[in-house]
């Protein structure tokens, strides 16, 4: 007799946000809570560093993934296996996507934000959007010890 053991499910949060910047507050807000019950509390390094990311990746999208009308989408998903968090926020803006800015311009107003997601994420990257219709995903991944396994439904 042959036993498997069942893949560890990952933690996973999907929701859609307006596209202001009220919707982004909230967006991280809801990250930062998700986080906590996952195992990654307030206050923590981890914390901090996923909350900002989450923070930057949404704001962009509301600056300049903005389509009047539609919303943004945020996908949070956590493994506890590998201690990887994995934040994608879609919005319907294919054509403009995201770049790290030049050095003269990230002295002026604006332009810091993927400066702080390349400096904090372990990996980031954009893609174009899955579920059809136009626009992009920009995703980060970091590292987040101490997350906790979902309980597994039979």
């Amino acid at each position: 007799m042959t036993s498997t053991q069942p893949a560890l499910a990952a933690h996973r949060f999907t929701m859609s946000f307006s596209s202001s910047p009220r919707g982004a507050r909230l967006a991280r807000r809801m990250c930062e809570h998700r986080l906590d019950t996952w195992g990654v509390p307030y206050g923590s390094d981890a914390h901090g560093v996923l909350s900002l990311v989450a923070a930057e990746l949404c704001a962009n999208a509301v600056r300049h993934g903005h389509v009047a009308g539609r919303d943004f989408h945020v996908l949070l998903t956590a493994d506890a296996a590998t201690e990887v968090v994995r934040i994608e926020v879609t919005d319907t803006r294919g054509e403009r996507l995201p770049a790290l800015p030049a050095a003269s311009r990230a002295d002026g107003e604006g332009g810091r934000g993927l400066l702080l997601v390349e400096a904090l994420a372990d990996r980031w990257g954009c893609r174009p959007r899955r579920s059809g219709g136009p626009g992009k995903t920009v995703w980060a991944e970091c590292t987040a010890p101490g997350l906790v396994s979902p309980p597994l439904i039979p």
